[in-house]
């Protein structure tokens, strides 16, 4: 049980995890308060997964330390699995089961005992499963099977839960739907640590970190790492451009000196210039688009800082 309801919902302290003389996370840092939506991002093989597992007592740290409600995760790593909830990128129940029997039989991995069904009925409310509950969960659509699982992950009130690409390969009203919900579990005290690749769904978050090789190189609210100086230095302004259907003409002015991070949004031109070019100079070399001053985006500032991060391990 958790000793406090005082300080972080979770917290890492220099954690690093070696394999030998691979090093897979060194030395991350941060905390995560009650209640709040921690999104956690970074390439594959950049070390996500191994930081969830070092939190979730899975894996004993080589250095540092992790806590969960107060529980240290290596010392304590029974009471911290009874604690938390995971919810798998990867549909990872028993498609042949019945919603009703994926339920029951992970109530009963949860010990819940007499109070089984009372937890089964509320999470089949909660999340809409009841004209689905004597369904084989293979023959769920994407958007179901991520709420079955959540319904698992959330059997025994977890007070901290951890989701691992939650809305991977759902449609957007599946996902929109199972944000709201996430939103629900937020506003009622349950931390959420979250993964994913999604930027619309890293805005979302209260705060966000970023790791890339094994290290964390960003952490902060999203408007705060946008206003990071190494996204947009003062030299430089971002711009952007309409394209009513025009061709960008992205390997022009990505091949012009001082002109940088060039990419398109939708409809939208948008990119990175220094104080050697002007603006009337980006509408001359982009054959007559209108450009104005814009505003990174996170998926410029993921960017950005993978490329600093990349160049400064080449460097000698």
């Amino acid at each position: 049980m958790a000793r406090t309801a005082d300080g972080p919902a979770i917290s890492a302290a220099a954690l690093t995890m070696r394999f030998g003389s691979f090093t897979a996370v060194q030395d991350v840092s941060f905390d995560v308060s009650p209640g709040e939506i921690f999104g956690f991002l970074g390439p594959n093989g950049s070390g996500k997964s191994t930081v969830i597992r070092m939190l979730c007592g899975l894996l004993r740290p080589s250095e540092g330390s992790g806590h969960i409600l107060g529980m240290d995760s290596s010392r304590e790593a029974e009471s911290v699995k009874r604690s938390i909830g995971y919810m798998s990128q990867k549909f990872s129940l028993y498609p042949d089961l019945t919603v009703h029997e994926n339920l029951s039989f992970y109530g009963r991995i949860y010990g819940l005992g007499r109070r089984l069904h009372e937890r089964m009925d509320a999470v089949v409310k909660q999340l809409h499963l009841a004209p689905y509950v004597q369904r084989r969960a293979g023959a769920l659509s994407g958007g179901w099977k991520q709420r079955l699982a959540l319904a698992c992950a959330l059997l025994h009130e977890p007070r901290v839960m951890f989701l691992d690409e939650p809305t991977a390969g759902i449609d957007p009203v599946a996902r929109r739907e199972l944000w709201d919900f996430l939103y629900e579990l937020a506003g009622r005290g349950v931390t959420l640590f979250v993964t994913t690749h999604y930027m619309d769904e890293a805005e979302r978050c209260n705060r966000l970190g970023y790791i890339y090789l094994s290290r964390m190189l960003l952490l902060g609210t999203p408007d705060e790492l946008k206003a990071d100086p190494r996204v947009t230095p003062d030299s430089a302004r971002w711009y952007e451009a309409g394209l009513d259907g025009v061709e960008p003409p992205l390997e022009k002015l990505g091949k012009q000196e001082g002109i940088s991070d060039v990419t398109v949004f939708g409809n939208t031109l948008h990119l990175l210039a220094d104080s050697r070019v002007s603006q009337p100079q980006l509408t001359e070399l982009a054959g007559g688009l209108e450009f104005r001053e814009g505003a990174p985006t996170l998926e410029d500032v993921f960017v950005r800082l993978t490329r600093l991060a990349e160049q400064q391990r080449r460097q000698p």
